[in-house]
């Protein structure tokens, strides 16, 4: 999730805790606290361009790291802001670190990926509910914890967290229907998908992208769930094989092994670009839910030396021309 709702949501949870007198120390406290564990970004190579992709919502965001990371927060916090406002440093522990905890949890309800359960497993938790940017599901939480701290009543803290369980709560309902319409899709093309995820679009939960895959493809579309459901057919792309699509790449040769660390995280649907040939990219996500046109990707150099990495672009052109076509969509127009 975007910082801002990370951050509201750590502050959130320790301020329903808290008593009148200490509900703002308690939401500030929970509020940097809640964003620490996305420092793990800084955790990059100039050389390895992927490193950064292996190590956010890493070891950071394990659960079981909770107690140490907000430890970690305390012990700084305490002393730039807890100490001055009264708190003991107990008491700043226990806000960072139930600030600190709600971070990985609301991370896993979107699509990136989080590392839930290193170090014994390196499975990337993905339950597909919200966006990584909601407004509906941010500015009410961050409205009743503003409140909570300024008329000191932490009850109001405890209507925001109502609100976040119940938005994810529509998610799930939402996320659920939209894989329904996924298969009947399938369905009605003969296809008997071996996987199918549907993921929200951007900044809400009507307008939903589902992927699935078949033998030898994988299959884009968007589809409106639930409230006046509709399908915006997309497109299709040949599953990645790298002996057929690079038939030059060394197999033990570092690009390589960088095009398997991709589809890890790309948990599996990576595909060659059917524009530039060397690039291979993750369709999981686009600008339009019903595009096979990819938000980054890796590209390969032939006759590059055995330790030389890929590189890795973004691709963001575009985006307002989009938006047009994109509010069409969640309308359902």
């Amino acid at each position: 999730m975007d910082p801002l709702t990370q951050g509201t949501l750590g502050a959130a949870l320790p301020q329903a805790t808290a008593d009148r007198r200490l509900a703002g120390s308690a939401a500030l406290l929970g509020f940097l606290a809640g964003m620490a564990p996305d420092l793990d970004v800084l955790i990059r190579s100039p050389s390895d361009p992927l490193l950064f992709l292996e190590y956010h919502r890493h070891f950071t965001h394990a659960l079981i790291f909770i107690p140490f990371g907000g430890a970690i927060c305390a012990l700084v916090l305490h002393v730039l802001l807890g100490r001055r406002r009264g708190l003991s440093l107990g008491q700043s522990w226990l806000f960072c670190t139930l600030g600190y905890g709600t971070h990985a949890v609301l991370d896993a309800c979107t699509t990136y990926g989080t590392m839930l359960l290193w170090p014994f497993s390196d499975e990337r938790f993905a339950w597909n509910t919200i966006s990584v940017i909601d407004p509906l599901f941010t500015l009410p939480l961050l409205l009743a914890v503003v409140l909570a701290a300024i008329w000191r009543k932490p009850v109001l803290a405890r209507y925001g967290l109502a609100w976040a369980v119940l938005y994810m709560g529509l998610g799930l309902v939402q996320r659920d229907a939209a894989v329904a319409m996924g298969y009947e899709l399938a369905a009605e093309r003969g296809h008997q998908p071996l996987r199918l995820e549907a993921k929200p679009s951007f900044a809400n939960i009507l307008l939903w992208k589902t992927v699935y895959e078949t033998e030898d493809r994988y299959y884009v579309d968007a589809v409106r769930a639930t409230v006046r459901p509709r399908v915006y057919a997309g497109s299709s792309v040949e599953k990645l094989v790298l002996d057929r699509d690079m038939p030059w790449l060394d197999p033990q040769s570092q690009q390589a092994r960088d095009v398997e660390r991709f589809r890890w995280f790309s948990n599996g649907y990576i595909a060659r670009d059917p524009v530039y040939s060397n690039r291979v990219i993750d369709i999981r996500y686009s600008l339009l839910p019903n595009q096979i046109d990819p938000l980054w990707s890796i590209e390969l150099k032939p006759g590059a030396a055995p330790r030389d990495h890929v590189l890795y672009r973004t691709h963001r052109e575009g985006g307002r021309e989009r938006v047009p076509m994109m509010w069409d969509m969640i309308t359902g127009r």
